[in-house]
């Protein structure tokens, strides 16, 4: 589904076997819909889950910043290797208008702490505890972590999937080069 072709070779697969499948399409269509909400150029759907503190942070509390929705788990080691450069990014970004959202997959509230504190991850961070089922990584799409989406300040979707040099690079574009 994260494919950019996705929804152009689903369209075609849904066309040629609607009439004579009509059951095999049907879930087809549904993934084709969820998809179009979160490609790139679209609206980011709006979200809101708790902090670790239990306060409710929305996206929407965050326009007018070039945000990162960094999905991500205490238990990946991919994330916890790709964290130095996130930081790196905010660090050199943030007094810019760039601000990250961290969302968890944990499912326990002590691992997700520890990983936060560990990795010196001082951004905001949200978390349902579900885990795969995390009501925001299935508004995404999100099948595998890591994985981000880039959100401009008018809240449009400018990118998915940039970790290290490819954030870097996106980011200087937007930003220009920071010391």
């Amino acid at each position: 589904r994260n494919h950019p072709n996705y929804i152009h070779f689903a369209t075609v697969f849904v066309e040629k076997y609607k009439t004579k499948d009509p059951n095999l399409v049907k879930p087809l269509e549904q993934q084709m819909a969820s998809a179009r909400s979160f490609i790139i150029g679209a609206e980011a759907p709006d979200f809101g889950q708790q902090t670790p503190e239990g306060n409710t942070v929305q996206l929407s509390d965050l326009k007018g910043q070039v945000v990162l929705i960094d999905f991500w788990a205490s238990w990946c080691g991919p994330c916890r290797q790709e964290n130095p450069n996130v930081v790196r990014m905010y660090n050199k970004y943030k007094d810019k208008g760039f601000e990250i959202l961290g969302v968890s997959l944990d499912r326990t509230k002590d691992a997700w702490l520890r990983a936060i504190e560990a990795d010196k991850l001082t951004w905001q961070h949200v978390s349902d505890l579900r885990g795969w089922t995390n009501e925001v990584a299935q508004l995404y799409g999100v099948t595998s972590i890591p994985h981000t989406v880039l959100v401009d300040a008018e809240g449009k979707i400018i990118a998915r999937n940039l970790r290290g040099a490819t954030l870097e690079a996106k980011l200087e574009s937007i930003f220009g080069k920071a010391n």
